[in-house]
């Protein structure tokens, strides 16, 4: 499959935007966008200077490569208005698995881009490692060549394996930034700026590029200081921050005792 193949985007979100952005940028040709969003469709469009649609049934059919990156639940819905060809079809998700396509094309597979996405915040696609998939040998063949231009690190992975890996991203990216939210209130609270915790986030993040999360890992929990512990929830007045503060001390305190144990 070479860069002259025309590209049709299925979605218009975050992973949309960037894939695409990525893609012209290597020098893929995207020919069409469709969102059932008419607003986000022509933004995105407009973006990459080519046609958008926000109808099924005005999707075209003559395109080498079909990217679906719209939400999961809404994929099996979008699969059964498609319109039949012999390209390839992909979807970008973590968790569902690359046979949902099957019964609609005999050419699929998957490229996952293990990464969080804004679309208004630049993000260097050639360090995002790019996880694929395909049905046939030819497609995974094709596939690979797709996304060894468009990123450093790209890798074969089964639908089995690629769930735990979009289960870990879960909590190594949107439940640390719930912290961050949460976090941000308490010091809000007393009248400071969220900035304030910058630094401490920056040095975490920065930490386990030399150290392993286990050896980053400090705090009242790691040391079993009680007191602190039951001083700090005695101040959280939202009995659900509670019951986390609560079940993630204990966790962290329950693993170290375990690695100790286990050394």
């Amino acid at each position: 499959m070479n860069r002259d193949m025309k590209v049709v985007f299925i979605g218009s979100g975050n992973v949309a935007t960037h894939l695409s952005v990525a893609m012209q940028k290597a020098g893929y040709t995207i020919g069409q966008i469709y969102s059932r969003h008419e607003t986000n469709a022509r933004t995105l469009a407009g973006r990459l200077h080519c046609d958008w649609t926000a109808k099924t049934s005005e999707i075209t059919s003559t395109a080498d490569l079909y990217v679906f990156a719209a939400k999961d639940d809404a994929l099996p819905e979008l699969l059964a208005q498609m319109p039949v060809n012999n390209a390839l079809w992909i979807h970008t998700a973590g968790s569902i698995p690359m046979h949902v396509f099957k019964g609609y094309t005999t050419h699929y597979g998957v490229l996952y881009p293990l990464q969080t996405f804004s679309k208004n915040r630049n993000t260097d696609f050639r360090r995002v490692p790019c996880l694929i998939e395909a049905l046939l040998p030819e497609d995974e063949t094709r596939l690979h060549e797709i996304a060894v231009r468009l990123s450093d690190n790209v890798r074969t992975l089964s639908s089995e394996k690629r769930k735990f890996v979009h289960l870990a991203a879960v909590f190594a990216c949107n439940f640390s930034n719930h912290m961050y939210v949460l976090a941000g209130k308490l010091v809000e609270e007393q009248g400071l700026s969220s900035n304030i915790l910058l630094p401490l986030i920056d040095e975490t993040a920065a930490k386990i590029h030399a150290l392993s999360p286990s050896d980053a890992q400090t705090g009242p929990a790691l040391r079993g200081d009680r007191k602190i512990l039951e001083h700090h929830l005695a101040l959280l007045s939202d009995p659900a921050m509670r019951e986390m503060y609560q079940l993630i001390s204990n966790h962290i305190y329950n693993e170290t005792k375990y690695e100790q144990h286990s050394i």
